[in-house]
């Protein structure tokens, strides 16, 4: 493995909050199950309430997918452990760890130079133009160190 290919930091999304988060779903899937088939009113709410359980078991599905991943940053890239890349180092502009930033639970935003395709990945990361938010059933324990290594080569790179 060479140096700009070695894993400097790794993120992956924690037990417990893949359990309670896909949990949660699951508890909704059933709820709009039991009442569109026992407490509905109309077959319209009947068939509301279906559809609203099937997209909802369609997310958690997505979530148990996404969360099973993790996320490695390297010298040349952030990338997931399926191999998509989320940003490359060198598209990096800037990044924001603020209360107030628009960015995933115990997570961070990178402003990327350039737009890349929109995609999300739940509880993990989403990406909407030049914006890759990083975060959301990570723990900050391991979050705080990939944006602070993030933080460091985006500095030692304006030197």
């Amino acid at each position: 493995m060479s140096e700009k290919e070695e894993v400097l930091a790794v993120v992956s999304a924690s037990i417990g909050r893949r359990a309670i988060g896909i949990g949660a779903l699951w508890v909704l899937v059933f709820l709009l199950f039991y009442i569109a088939l026992f407490e509905s009113p109309t077959f319209g709410w009947r068939l509301f309430l279906v559809a609203l359980g099937g997209g909802s078991l369609w997310m958690a599905e997505l979530m148990r997918k996404a969360t099973s991943l993790h996320l490695e940053l390297t010298m040349t890239e952030l990338r997931d452990s399926s191999g998509t890349c989320l940003a490359r180092i060198e598209d990096i502009q800037g990044m924001d760890r603020g209360v107030f930033a628009f960015k995933p639970s115990n997570g961070f935003l990178l402003t990327l130079s350039r737009s890349a395709p929109r995609t999300w990945q739940p509880g993990m990361w989403w990406r909407i133009g030049r914006r890759v938010g990083v975060g959301g059933m990570t723990p900050g324990s391991q979050t705080k160190p990939m944006a602070e290594i993030i933080s460091a080569i985006i500095a030692q790179r304006g030197k």
